[in-house]
């Protein structure tokens, strides 16, 4: 009895990684994503420690708002305190949403799909990645999508 072995005409498979990129880059090198986490990890650490002087503001308007010491008559300052209190939550909420995208940024480079624009699918240039880490569109779609 003779022995048939099976031996395809093809030994690679269509999800085969290939060796060398041919053509257009899709995504950042290993090296280019660990500089952009450096900056996000830093924009990150200043953000929330802003964040913390906001909610900090915020807690000390509330307790020395409501001062019984504060004489009782109406004066053209009464709304101050609370638009004051207003804007710091606004900026607070900012800030809270910027450490949102931060952190969805640092997701995106361990997922190795940092720096694709999410409409184009093309790379975001590294100055607007160095300038807005956590941009995902690319100037291209951000100029299409304001017109």
């Amino acid at each position: 009895m003779k022995t048939v072995t099976y031996a395809p005409e093809f030994t690679k498979s269509v999800l085969d990684q290939p060796e060398t990129p041919s053509g257009p880059i899709y995504r950042y090198s290993d090296p280019e994503l660990q500089e952009f986490k450096e900056i996000i990890l830093k924009k990150l650490e200043a953000a929330k420690k802003e964040l913390v002087y906001l909610q900090g503001l915020i807690t000390r308007k509330d307790e020395a708002g409501t001062d019984d010491t504060e004489n009782k008559y109406m004066s053209m300052e009464d709304g101050s305190g609370s638009q004051e209190r207003e804007q710091l939550n606004q900026m607070a909420s900012r800030q809270i949403q910027f450490i949102d995208h931060l952190e969805k940024a640092l997701v995106r480079i361990e997922n190795k799909t940092y720096g694709i624009c999410r409409v184009t699918g093309k790379l975001i240039d590294k100055a607007r990645l160095k300038a807005v880490p956590h941009a995902t569109l690319s100037i291209e779609a951000k100029l299409a999508k304001s017109k």
